[in-house]
Parts: C-alpha cells; sequence; structure tokens
C-alpha cells in the first residue's frame, strides 16, 4: 500500500503501476496526479482512476481514519487458508512528511478495472471499431466505462485480441496468450464483440458501411479508423526469398527466434526495434553476428516524437558491439542471394558480403490506409488519416487514432505529426472514444516512450522534432544520463538512460503547460 499525504490529507493506494508493475513510491506527484516512474501513467490519488496511459487498470484505493494522532489503513486481506474475508487496520505514526511506501503483505488487489456500463439490447446505436491494437481497445473500453450501452464491435485482420507489442522484441519465446493486453474473456464480459481475421477493404462513408475481405459488410452509426501501421517492405533482388521477416506477430518473434538461434541473422534498419531484437536473443545459443544498417548513421528514431543523437547511442552500440553485434552504417542492403529459396547472403553497396541464415526488416513503418484509396477522407502523403484534436477526421461520424494518424501536436505549436507509440495510440483512443459520445474533448498528452537496451532503461517524453540544441546532465561514460532537447529557447523533450522518474517529472511538468527555459535545464 503507499500512503500519501497531500497537504493535511492522507490517501492510501495500490503501490505497484497496473502497467508493468513500477513502484508508484518512486514516480512523481503533483497535486492529485501520481505519475508512473517507468513509463508515465498517471492516476488520481483521490479515486485511483488512471488520468494517462499506458496501463489499462486504475489503482485500488483504501480507507485512511486519522484517530489520536494515528493513521489506520483499512483493507481487506486474503486469507491463504480460509476463504472468509477479514479486515485488516495497519497503524502508522503520523509524522509523515513525503509520500511513501509500506507494504502490507497478501492484500487484496492494487489494480481495479474501472465500472463499466452493460450491453443494453434495446440500444440499436452501433459503434464499428477497425483495428486490434491499443487505440481501439482503449476506444472500445472508454465507451462502456463513459455509458455507452449499444453494440460495440472491433473488427481486426489479427488472430488475437490485443497484446503487449512491445513484448515482441524483448521475450521473443513467448507465447500470444502470455501477452495478451485483455483476455477473450473480459471482452466478452463487457460486452465488445472481437473479430479476429476480419480485414476490411473499402468504406463506404455515404452508406456508412464497412467492407471486409471474407465479402461480409457491417453498417454503423459512427466509426474508429485504428488500423495501425505495417513494416518497411525490402524493394531489393531476393526480397522474395524465404526467412526473411518484420517483427509484426507473436508468431513472426516466435520464428524468428527458432530459426535465428545458433545462425547468421541480419537486422536490417538500426532502428529501436532491431537493436532490442539483437538483446532479445541475448539468453538463447544464438551466434548473434547480427549485422544491421542505415542509411544516414545518425540516429535511432522511435517515431516522429523521439530521437536519440548518434554519439548518446555510442554507449548503447558499444555494449552490443560487446555482445559481438558488428554495425554498418552509412550505407545499405542493395541485393539478397539465396539457395534452395531459402536466404543466404547479404549484399551491400559497400562491397562486402554477410552471411545471412535469416533477415530481419525494420526499416521504418507505413499507415494501414490502402482500403481508403479512392475515398473523400483526408490523408497525408504517406497515407496516414488527418485528424483534429478531437480525433475527428473530415467525415462526420468517423474518427481515426493510434499509428494510421497523423495529428496536432501540441509541443510542436499545433502542427500535425504522426507518433507511432503505444502510449499516444492509447490516449488516442480515449479521446476518440469521449467524443464519439459527444463529450467535446480535445487530445491532452505528452508522447511518452521508453525501451530497454541489455539491462539500460531509455526514457523518453515530449517531442523533439525540430530541436536545436541539448543540455545533457550525467556521464555517457557511466551510461547514466539525462538530455534535455531545446527548440526555440525552452525543453520540448527529454530523454534519460538509468536516471527514473526524471523524465516522467519533465513529462508532468509539459503536461501542466509549464515551460523550462534552457537555461533552468543547464
Amino acid at each position: 500500500v503507499l500512503l500519501v499525504r497531500n497537504r493535511k490529507e492522507f490517501r492510501a493506494l495500490g503501490s505497484k503501476c497496473p502497467h508493468y508493475g513500477a513502484p508508484l513510491s518512486k514516480g512523481v506527484l503533483r497535486g492529485e496526479r501520481l505519475r508512473c516512474p517507468w513509463h508515465g501513467a498517471c492516476f488520481n490519488i483521490r479515486t485511483g482512476d488512471i488520468e494517462e496511459y499506458p496501463a489499462l487498470d486504475c489503482i485500488s484505493c483504501f480507507k485512511v481514519t486519522v484517530e489520536d494522532g494515528k493513521v489506520f489503513i483499512t483493507a481487506k486481506k486474503k486469507v491463504l487458508t480460509l476463504p472468509a474475508v477479514t479486515e485488516h487496520r495497519q497503524c502508522l505514526g503520523l509524522h509523515v512528511t513525503r509520500a511513501f511506501c509500506i507494504l502490507l503483505q497478501d492484500l487484496e488487489s492494487s489494480l481495479r478495472v474501472k465500472d463499466t456500463s452493460r450491453r443494453c439490447l434495446l440500444n440499436k446505436n452501433t459503434m464499428l471499431l477497425l483495428g486490434g491494437g491499443v487505440a481501439a481497445l482503449v476506444c472500445a473500453e472508454t465507451l462502456r466505462q463513459e455509458g455507452f450501452t449499444g453494440r460495440i464491435i472491433m473488427a481486426t485482420n489479427e488472430k488475437h485480441v490485443p497484446y503487449d507489442k512491445s513484448k515482441l522484441s524483448k521475450e521473443m519465446n513467448l507465447k500470444a496468450e502470455d501477452i495478451y493486453l485483455r483476455k477473450p474473456e473480459f471482452l466478452e464480459a463487457q460486452g465488445i464483440e472481437f473479430w479476429t481475421e476480419k480485414e476490411a477493404v473499402s468504406v463506404d462513408f455515404q452508406k456508412q458501411e464497412v467492407h471486409f475481405m471474407d465479402g461480409s459488410s457491417q453498417k454503423y452509426h459512427q466509426l474508429l479508423i485504428a488500423t495501425g501501421s505495417h513494416s518497411g517492405f525490402l524493394k531489393v533482388p531476393g526480397a522474395d526469398l524465404q526467412n526473411i521477416y518484420t517483427l509484426q506477430t507473436p508468431e513472426e518473434s516466435s520464428k524468428i527466434l527458432e530459426l535465428a538461434t545458433g545462425k547468421n541473422l541480419v537486422i536490417v534498419g538500426a532502428s529501436f526495434i532491431g537493436t532490442r531484437l539483437e538483446t532479445a536473443d541475448k539468453s538463447q545459443a544464438s551466434r548473434l553476428p547480427a549485422p544491421a544498417r542505415d542509411t544516414n548513421g545518425t540516429s535511432l528514431q522511435p517515431g516522429a516524437a523521439a530521437e536519440l543523437p548518434a554519439w548518446v547511442l555510442a554507449g548503447p552500440f558499444q555494449m552490443l558491439q560487446n555482445k559481438r553485434v558488428k554495425f554498418h552504417m552509412k550505407t545499405e542492403l542493395c541485393e539478397l542471394k539465396g539457395k534452395d529459396g531459402k536466404v543466404t547472403e547479404a549484399v551491400l553497396a559497400n562491397g562486402e558480403n554477410l552471411p545471412a541464415d535469416v533477415v530481419v526488416v525494420g526499416i521504418g513503418s507505413n499507415p494501414n490506409s490502402v482500403f481508403l484509396k479512392g475515398t473523400s477522407i483526408a490523408r497525408d502523403d504517406k497515407g496516414a488519416i488527418l485528424v483534429n484534436l478531437h480525433m475527428q477526421t473530415n467525415i462526420p461520424n468517423v474518427f481515426a487514432a493510434g499509428d494510421v494518424v497523423t495529428f496536432p501536436v501540441a509541443l510542436l505549436d499545433g502542427d500535425s505529426s504522426s507518433i507511432r507509440h503505444q502510449q499516444v495510440a492509447e490516449a488516442h483512443g480515449h479521446c476518440a472514444a469521449l467524443n464519439m459520445l459527444k463529450r467535446g474533448k480535445e487530445l491532452h498528452t505528452v508522447p511518452y516512450f521508453w525501451t530497454t537496451l541489455l539491462g539500460k532503461s531509455i526514457r523518453y517524453a515530449g517531442c523533439g522534432k525540430g530541436y536545436t540544441d541539448t543540455v545533457v546532465k550525467g556521464s555517457l561514460e557511466q551510461q547514466k544520463f539525462l538530455i534535455f532537447y531545446i527548440r526555440d529557447g525552452h525543453v520540448t523533450a527529454a530523454a534519460s538512460l538509468n536516471c527514473d522518474p526524471m523524465v516522467s517529472l519533465i513529462a508532468e511538468v509539459l503536461y501542466l503547460g509549464k515551460q523550462i527555459s534552457k537555461e533552468e535545464a543547464e
């Protein structure tokens, strides 16, 4: 249990973030808002309700009373030998001066699923959500949480219910069921229909009807397009050989691990996906002389919001090189050669030939919006759907969210950009749901990205696009530092390595609309 004193009031909450179990006692508290130190999820300390993603669930609140200068917390205690539930009161001294955590063993779960409305068959309205990722999932859950009782359909070309895609490159030996964000039974209980292997091929916006690959169609009253993005495709000779993969599904993750163990793995692209993949096999028997290439050789960019200069990544790069990973920068793949239909060799533009039993492609992503071609929906030159701060498109009753959109970013002075992060997609889904219910809600979020490389935690918050200067605190050599990204004299983003909870603190400052000058950062 986490006991928090905010001014003269005490609050008792679940002590762990429902996302990955981060200790909230090490988080950032501002007013009634508590932010997770690891990935930036936020909770209201009065209600325990989630206010910012990536966590999906709320945290529990416990009864607090003050008697004779002592603080008492009342909570249900699980008794392992008896089915009964008893009351447990823990006495705490009143000399608390800041938030701290006291663990009470075997208490009720610290996470809490938000209350929802039930499906009512008399409500004939249909919300059709295209996509099986976190944007559509959060939209569906928010609709129920906010009282919508009509029909909710999630339709996706995936084989699975929504899962944690960030783990595909980190824990490649997991089964799909191990990384489900919600079980099928949960969705059923919420009255959310989930259609798998159901790919949309066209939309008739006048008739408000979606057509699917299997020949079926579905009418809607309101539509959310959250079809995500797909990995870029190789356009070189030999790209059609076997054992060439992207990393987008649990099946692909498992297959790559199976084929690459003890073999030569070539990763095309020096993105975060590529470097995470290089570390994912560290517990396996893979030889991992895993050459990667990057045509610019300057940075790793997880979406438009985050950009880490090459000198920052020198430390992580060196760690990977120490694990026998070879980097081939400032060159590009020009051909893949094979034998008996399987890839055996990668040929680089600089003339080098690399042995390749398996090739993984991580060269950026493109929005899944081809099925909208020829319609009147507004898209940018890359195919991303244009939305406003309400996640509305230019078509009435049609919203879009997640990787498939480009949206106005407050930290870019309202300029539109595509930011393909999990937390951003969840915020989009929440905002879209509220506006499908006519709540007039504008998107308000600070992009938050995270990853790990060989046990080292990298956090990034804000939007550093177009930054002109940086301020660095800490030591690159000691692999512990904090970077401020400066544009127009103010901080627009921050990145850290092993400096929790500093990025969460800066994210909260940016969320509150406050400015940090370069001088203050220094």
